[in-house]
């Protein structure tokens, strides 16, 4: 017989939606979380394993703190040649970071992924089912350009990288609004809960 795994969740959404609050809800109701960004961030963080690697792709990217994210940010911006080349050294490192976590949780019901671009990356074969995080555009895009350095250009060529919130939601198995109050949006996140675990229906 094969072992019990953990059923893995792949939790998305465009930026601005709110889905860091919503993997927070997850984690404060005891799913174990795997947040794509935070890995990555200490892999390009001070003595990072792909530092090196993106120093070599990058020239002039990285010092004593590891990678310069502004600077790189910068640099990828706009060319998909050189994102792609990022991505090139940063996808299989996360990937490998991911295999860890999911063996440390193997004996948890259920696990989240929280990846900002899972359908991008494909990433949405590699999870049981799908939690998309939506909210309204205004709602979206005021969240966003109150953030420190936040032009209403750089949001577009960010918008532009990533598929747009109807498609997602389209191809959700589950989605969380979190345009309404905080209280809402926890409801819905234990509605998937306990859905997974076959207790009841999820909210529509």
């Amino acid at each position: 017989m094969t072992p019990a795994r953990p059923i893995t969740l792949g939790l998305t959404g465009s930026i601005g939606m709110g889905k860091s609050t919503v993997a927070a809800m997850f984690a404060e109701a005891g799913v174990p979380v795997f947040d794509a960004d935070a890995a990555v961030h200490v892999l390009q963080g001070p003595g990072g394993r792909v530092v090196s690697a993106i120093e070599a792709a990058f020239p002039g990217a990285t010092g004593p703190n590891g990678v310069d994210r502004a600077m790189l940010g910068a640099r990828v911006l706009g060319d998909r040649a050189a994102l792609a080349r990022l991505e090139a050294i940063v996808h299989p490192a996360v990937g490998e970071e991911r295999a860890a976590f999911l063996a440390r949780h193997a004996t948890a019901p259920i696990v989240l992924f929280d990846v900002p671009l899972l359908f991008e990356t494909g990433g949405e074969s590699r999870v049981d089912r799908v939690v998309v995080v939506s909210a309204p555009p205004a709602i979206q895009h005021a969240r966003v350009l109150a953030r420190p350095g936040m032009t209403p250009a750089k949001l577009d060529a960010i918008l532009a990288r990533q598929l747009p919130d109807a498609e997602k939601v389209a191809r959700a198995d589950y989605v969380v609004p979190t345009g309404g109050s905080l209280d809402a949006t926890r409801r819905a996140v234990a509605s998937i809960i306990a859905c997974l675990e076959g207790r009841e229906t999820p909210l529509s």
